[in-house]
């Protein structure tokens, strides 16, 4: 499982996408999302706009697992 380090109390799943190394540019999110399954904390959800705390678990299909941690 992969860690994504956030700075700040919640991040964006936009965001998260681009920290994480999933896509280039933050621009790319609203047309991954499009087509992506994306599972957080066990639920599916593709809103660009979610904020995601630490704890949280994200799951992208073709992706892998990830978790937020507090830095």
């Amino acid at each position: 499982m992969n860690q994504v380090e956030i700075k700040t109390e919640y991040i964006a799943l936009g965001q998260f996408l681009k920290l994480a190394g999933v896509i280039d540019t933050g621009g790319a999110a609203k047309f991954f999302l499009q087509d992506a399954s994306i599972s957080i904390n066990g639920e599916s959800d593709n809103r660009r706009g979610r904020k995601l705390y630490p704890g949280d678990l994200i799951k992208i299909q073709g992706h892998g697992e990830f978790t937020v941690i507090k830095g």
